[in-house]
């Protein structure tokens, strides 16, 4: 591990800034667009838009870092995101809000490629595990340390649109002046969706629809907070609990993914996530058990998104399981694009509690489906042990280097 942080310490603080910055932007725009008194709908709109400027970029920008390479995409992204986060303040309408966000999203989409890549690169077979699992840890701390930076501004001022620019700015100094050359890029073969369903329908269906519910959880928990009427502080503990959830949870569920049949683990995962954001749903709680069922949330979707990847992995041959990997994430983006619309839709008919409804309506969804099946397909007869840590932000070149280490395990 010493090893790791000695050649990429450079790498994994900026990415910590970056992840300050897009933690922080998530979070405040939910809060600025209710002082703003734009609709539910309208904000739906506007954190839907992220995720789909992020699966443009996430089939877009290997295409422009082989033409003009890492360093130049990195740069330009990285001042596209800075631009962004101050524009935001300065032009406070929802459509121009959804037309950054596609913008933003791209840009993200593309960081984390050429960063992974570099990584990657700097890593050997033998310090690549411990290099990803960094960078999973660094991911969520920077998410969760920003929602305490909320605290230190008026939301409806610039400050705190101020801050998150100057952060991403800072983000890129580090690591553009100590990463050594750009690394080569090879763009993960495809595999068809058709293919990839047909192999696992399972995992497919299931990434859909975790797709809903990180994007619910990422673009739509600021939105359902300011609705339900809780204070800056709160909102921002709410949202930090869900990303505590997702890091304390993913290897215990790892662990058990490894020796058990993986359907039981998605099976009693989602059964017990519809159970849990019920609560909210049917009694008025106290904010303390809604941080509760927002870690626990949390704590199951992140695992739940390694054990399908893992999943899926089990029935594909070794030279298939990065472009396998590949299409789960561009399965998972379209659900997440859908996700907070449909949030929106169900909280402007219920009220607040649609946020945890329709994430729990997605979990039963899953592990009725899981059960079903279960029911057409026997056990798998060995796992190949692949469980990774990932999360949704991981790009495909990430998620290909994780796999890359559970294969030489």
């Amino acid at each position: 591990m010493l090893i790791v942080l000695r050649n990429s310490w450079a790498l994994l603080l900026g990415l910590m800034l970056l992840m300050l910055g897009n933690g922080m932007q998530g979070t405040l725009l939910g809060i600025r667009g209710g002082i703003e008194e734009f609709t539910t709908l309208q904000m739906s709109v506007v954190m839907s838009s992220y995720f789909l400027g992020f699966l443009f970029g996430s089939r877009m920008v290997p295409e422009m870092i082989r033409r003009v390479g890492h360093v130049r995409v990195f740069a330009a992204l990285g001042s596209m995101i800075s631009a962004v986060l101050i524009a935001y303040a300065a032009a406070p309408d929802w459509i121009a809000w959804s037309v950054m966000r596609v913008l933003i999203g791209f840009s993200f989409s593309g960081v984390y490629i050429a960063a992974e890549s570099w990584l990657n690169a700097a890593s050997t077979n033998e310090t690549r595990g411990q290099a990803m699992s960094l960078y999973l840890i660094v991911q969520m701390i920077g998410i969760i340390a920003a929602q305490a930076l909320l605290n230190v501004g008026d939301p409806s001022g610039y400050i705190l649109f101020v801050i998150p620019s100057i952060l991403v700015s800072l983000a890129f100094t580090p690591i553009l002046l100590s990463v050594s050359p750009a690394p080569s890029f090879e763009t993960t073969k495809r595999l068809s969706i058709l293919s990839l369903f047909r192999a696992s329908p399972l995992g497919c269906v299931g990434m859909f629809l975790l797709g809903g519910v990180f994007s619910a959880q990422f673009g739509m928990a600021s939105v359902w907070g300011t609705q339900a009427g809780l204070s800056i502080r709160d909102i921002s503990i709410f949202v930090a609990g869900i990303y505590v959830g997702g890091l304390v949870a993913q290897y215990p569920i790892g662990w058990l993914s490894d020796r058990m049949d993986r359907r039981q683990l998605v099976l009693w995962l989602s059964a017990f996530g519809a159970v849990v954001l019920m609560v909210p749903v049917v009694w008025n709680v106290p904010f303390m058990l809604l941080l509760a069922v927002g870690a626990i949330a949390g704590g199951i979707s992140n695992p739940l998104y390694s054990l399908l990847v893992a999943y899926v992995n089990d029935y594909m041959d070794k030279s298939n399981m990065a472009a396998a990997s590949a299409g789960l994430l561009f399965i998972n983006g379209l659900g997440a694009i859908t996700g907070p619309v449909i949030t929106g839709w169900v909280m402007a008919q219920v009220g607040p509690s649609g946020f945890f409804l329709f994430m729990a309506i997605l979990f039963a969804a899953l592990a009725i489906y899981t059960v079903w099946r279960m029911g057409r397909r026997r056990q798998t007869p060995d796992v190949s042990g692949g469980f990774a840590p990932l999360t949704p932000s991981v790009t495909a070149v990430g998620v290909e280097a994780a796999l890359e280490t559970r294969q030489n395990d």
